[in-house]
């Protein structure tokens, strides 16, 4: 009796929270994969009343047989039946129970189903229009119908359909593809109270220049062996830091400066990427980048700016709002960031996770690319056509929207890093203590020293060679038993080994690293390899894949053209006596200790800056298509060009007008025409500027090259990296049909391009004089 008594009190309850569950799971935000329509989720709830009604009935009937059964069995009991007839009077309680909600369960019932009846016959018109919708035919949205098929096949691919209310139905499908999508037109009968316009933005906090770097230290977190090196670093820097940040405080005099709201987001640090260099950080991996992220993490934050940093997918999906699912939705709300800055592995996670977000927002996007993207490359279209596509390209954007590590091509926007900055104190103390006959070789894993006993046979006749390989058990056979190996050093104990040394010896690799800086900053002269050929993705392994064509002639090409003799050496390894004459005279050579400017903190945060202030990607306004067929009545607006009083080049004339907002300012602009065999680059250095991709928006016109008298037979638009351009044998000239083209880097012996220079700064090549 007690075992059925029990089976119909759970029965109860559970019927009791089914009800409930029914009702429950209506509400918007409950569960998201079983959101219905009104009318659906009323008719079940209703049926599930009237089953409610009916079980408890059976249930009173069943347990009104067992009362009668027990009755009778008692009776035959005499005095015995007392004691179950007591122990049965809470089961006569609880059948009144029963009885009563079963009554209540009835007329609660009739009135759903009456107040269900007058919701079917209010939303009738609702309800017809929910099964009647058809794909609208607006020319404006041409791409409807086909999003609706898709979404007739593949709404289910991803939950967060369902989340923002897709269920199957075609008007489901209307109404995402129109109000969380754009590709359909609002449908009319849609209630839009809810679509009210937005309230006017905030109006935005004044950057202030900041002192505490405690906090940017909590924003970094902890858990990894590369976070913790990031945060040792800064902390050895805190004061250069500081003492930069108050300089460049007092040059910008109280300028105004808007606060930006910055995510940054460490891409090649997350699991999903595989997180290669934590665990190699205290094996001698390379740290350069790293180093960097250090550095732009610190400048980012002294300028005032507010940050949140991740190194997981799932602080990245939480900061920007990705709905549940497999990310083709776009973000539920709108991008609470200015900016991002991230990586490559950063921009796939954020594209498979954002949606159609993804295209919108990309213009806030900074990328951090150790050795940059050229405009071939990041173009998916022609990338793909003309065989320029990598693993690491076609993405379409702006190309200055990739930071590189060294000014490569000024295609991309130079970020750098800084080196550590000596006193006075110092570099007098480096001047009196080095021993001239010191030297250490660059590379910490013992694959480079394979193969070069040759070179350190001959170094060794002159120098004392020192070592930094890093090994966990016995000393590693590829370097010489008179190499005096130190091991894997910190960085402190390193700094205090090159300023002992004389000499920091390259073998090739690795490619453009912070340590060759590092070592010139503390008094050491640079001996670097010569290539020949130069090293490219066409001959050598390690560039092959990278979106790049440039042509690397030493491992240090910054420091070869940007620094120089006396403290850069650059020879030929395979010419013995070349190499060893380069060994007598650095030993006899003095060097006072050496750092751009650029490489500098102050350096730095003044990059930084005049990039936050003036690269806008999103408000840019892109140059106006050619025309396709130019009419005697349609004249092209007077070049702002002029020829220059020597006549070899195009200024800016001083009677066009300037936008005050433009930047780089127009006023530093030079049109030089480039020889066949040399890209824009190499033509604006060769002439002591640099070339600046943003001014090529004034050359691309027919006119200009009239300016420099030049002969066109014919002109031409069309999609080439290499173009505004002439073939001088066949007087073909050829203008860029598309924008995100426009290259510095590329040349091609049938064509002399058309080169847009400016000055710099000096000792700051990615700033014009009038940038700051």
């Amino acid at each position: 009796r007690i075992f059925v008594l029990g089976i119909g009190f759970f029965t109860l309850c559970f019927l009791m929270t089914s009800l409930g569950g029914q009702f429950s799971a209506k509400r918007l935000g409950d569960s998201p994969f079983t959101i219905r329509t009104e009318v659906m989720g009323a008719l079940e709830s209703r049926g599930v009343l009237r089953r409610m009604s009916d079980m408890l009935e059976m249930l009173m009937k069943r347990m009104d047989i067992l009362a009668r059964l027990e009755n009778s069995t008692d009776f035959h009991k005499g005095d015995e039946a007392r004691f179950p007839l007591d122990r049965f009077q809470p089961a006569a309680g609880l059948m009144e129970r029963i009885q009563a909600i079963a009554q209540n369960v009835s007329d609660i019932a009739i009135k759903v189903d009456q107040i269900l009846r007058n919701s079917l016959l209010n939303g009738k018109v609702v309800e017809g229009r929910r099964d009647q919708c058809e794909v609208p035919r607006d020319p404006k949205y041409p791409d409807c119908a086909g999003k609706v098929e898709w979404m007739r096949a593949r709404w289910t691919s991803d939950p967060c359909y369902a989340f923002f209310g897709v269920d199957g139905t075609e008007c489901s499908f209307l109404i995402y593809l129109s109000e969380v999508e754009w590709f359909c037109p609002p449908l009319p009968w849609r209630n839009r109270t809810a679509a009210l316009p937005s309230p006017p933005p905030l109006p935005r906090v004044q950057a202030a220049f900041q002192s505490d770097l405690a906090r940017l230290l909590e924003l970094i977190g902890t858990g990894k062996e590369s976070l913790s090196f990031m945060k040792k670093r800064i902390r050895h820097l805190a004061q250069q830091w500081l003492r930069a940040a108050r300089h460049l405080e007092q040059k910008l005099k109280g300028r105004q400066r808007d606060q930006k709201h910055i995510l940054i987001h460490i891409g090649f640090l997350t699991e999903e990427s595989g997180d290669v260099f934590s665990p190699r950080v205290l094996k001698g991996g390379p740290l350069g980048e790293m180093v960097q992220w250090a550095d732009i993490l610190a400048a980012l934050f002294l300028l005032g700016h507010s940050l949140r940093v991740t190194v997981s997918l799932k602080e990245l999906q939480s900061h920007l709002g990705v709905p549940p699912g497999r990310g083709n939705c776009p973000l539920t709300n709108p991008l609470p960031f200015d900016l991002i800055y991230t990586d490559y592995h950063g921009l796939q996670q954020m594209k498979q996770h954002m949606g159609l977000s993804f295209k919108k927002y990309r213009c806030r996007v900074r990328v951090i690319d150790t050795f940059g993207t050229e405009p071939a490359y990041n173009h998916e279209e022609y990338a793909t056509l003309r065989g320029y596509r990598t693993n690491w390209g076609y993405w379409n954007l702006q190309p200055t929207q990739f930071m590189t590590m060294f000014p490569h091509t000024p295609d991309n926007s130079f970020m750098g890093f800084v080196s550590e900055e000596l006193n006075k104190t110092e570099r007098q103390f480096i001047k009196s203590n080095k021993v001239s006959s010191m030297a250490v070789v660059y590379g910490k894993e013992a694959s480079i020293w394979k193969g070069k006993e040759k070179f350190l046979a001959i170094l060794n006749k002159y120098m004392e060679i020192h070592g930094t390989v890093y090994y966990e058990t016995q000393r590693p056979p590829e370097v010489p038993a008179f190499v005096k190996n130190h091991g894997l050093l910190p960085q402190h104990e390193f700094q205090q080994l090159l300023r002992k040394a004389k000499l920091f010896i390259g073998f090739g690799f690795p490619y453009e690293g912070p340590a060759p800086l590092e070592a010139i900053a503390n008094g050491c002269v640079f001996l670097q390899a010569r290539f020949n050929p130069p090293h490219s993705s066409l001959n050598h392994e390690f560039f092959r894949g990278k979106p790049t064509s440039r042509e690397v002639s030493s491992q240090h090409p910054y420091a070869e053209d940007f620094i120089g003799k006396p403290h850069v050496w650059t020879v030929d390894y395979n010419n013995s006596e070349e190499f060893e004459a380069a060994i007598k005279t650095i030993v006899r050579t003095q060097v006072d200790p050496y750092l751009p400017y650029e490489y500098t903190c102050e350096g730095m945060l003044e990059r930084i800056h005049a990039y936050i202030q003036h690269q806008d990607f999103c408000t840019m306004s892109s140059p106006p298509l050619p025309p396709k067929a130019k009419s005697p009545a349609m004249q092209s607006p007077p070049s702002p060009l002029a020829l220059s009083p020597n006549a070899t080049h195009l200024v800016w004339s001083p009677s066009a007008s300037r936008d005050p907002h433009a930047w780089p300012p127009v006023d530093s602009l030079q049109v030089w025409v480039s020889e066949t065999r040399h890209a824009c680059t190499e033509t604006c250095r060769r002439r002591g500027l640099v070339c600046e991709p943003t001014f090529f928006r004034f050359l691309n016109k027919k006119e200009v090259f009239l300016q420099l008298s030049i002969a066109c037979d014919s002109t031409e638009y069309e999609m080439n990296h290499l173009y505004p351009a002439v073939a001088e044998n066949v007087h073909e000239c050829y203008l860029q049909k598309e924008p995100l083209l426009f290259s510095c880097a590329g040349y091609n012996t049938k064509y002399r391009r058309l080169c847009p220079c400016r000055d710099y700064r000096k000792g700051q090549v990615a700033l014009c004089r009038d940038c700051l």
